[in-house]
C-alpha cells in the first residue's frame, strides 16, 4: 500500500527557511516521480517542483526557482524541499504526490493542471510565512 506522509511544514518569518520531507513507502522508487504541490486558500492547486526517482532529474516552478532545492533519497525512501527566502506569498499547505513514470510528466510544474495526473497523495504540511 503506497503511503506518503509530509512533515516539517510550520510558521516562519519572511526570509526565512523551511525542510519539508516526504517519507514514501509502499513502492518501488525507481519508477516513479514525486511533485511537491501546494494550495492557498482560495486558490487552485499548483505544482512547486518535481524530481524523477529513476535519475533525479529536477523541475521547478518559476516562482520558487533560486529559492527552492528538491532532493531525493532512495535508501531512505524521502524526498525533501529545502525552502530558503520564504516569502508570505508562499504560505499554503504543501503535499508531496507521486505518479508512475510515463510519456507525460504530470508533476514538472509547468504541466498546467498537473496534479490531476498524479496517483498518490499525501495529507499535506502547513506553511506559514508571517511577520
Amino acid at each position: 500500500q503506497v503511503q506518503l506522509v509530509e512533515s516539517g511544514g510550520g510558521l516562519v518569518q519572511p526570509g526565512g527557511s523551511l525542510r519539508l520531507s516526504c517519507a514514501a513507502t509502499g513502492f518501488t522508487l525507481d519508477r516513479y516521480a514525486i511533485g511537491w504541490f501546494r494550495q492557498a486558500p482560495g486558490k487552485e492547486r499548483e505544482g512547486v517542483s518535481c524530481v524523477k526517482l529513476n535519475d533525479g532529474t529536477t523541475f521547478y516552478a518559476d516562482s520558487v526557482k533560486g529559492r527552492f532545492t528538491i532532493s531525493r533519497d532512495n535508501t531512505n525512501n524521502m524526498v525533501s524541499l529545502q525552502m530558503n527566502d520564504l516569502k508570505p506569498e508562499d504560505t499554503a499547505v504543501y503535499y508531496c504526490a507521486l505518479e508512475l513514470l510515463s510519456d507525460r510528466l504530470y508533476c514538472d510544474p509547468s504541466e498546467p493542471s498537473g496534479y490531476y495526473g498524479m496517483d498518490y497523495w499525501g495529507k499535506g504540511t502547513r506553511v506559514t510565512v508571517s511577520s
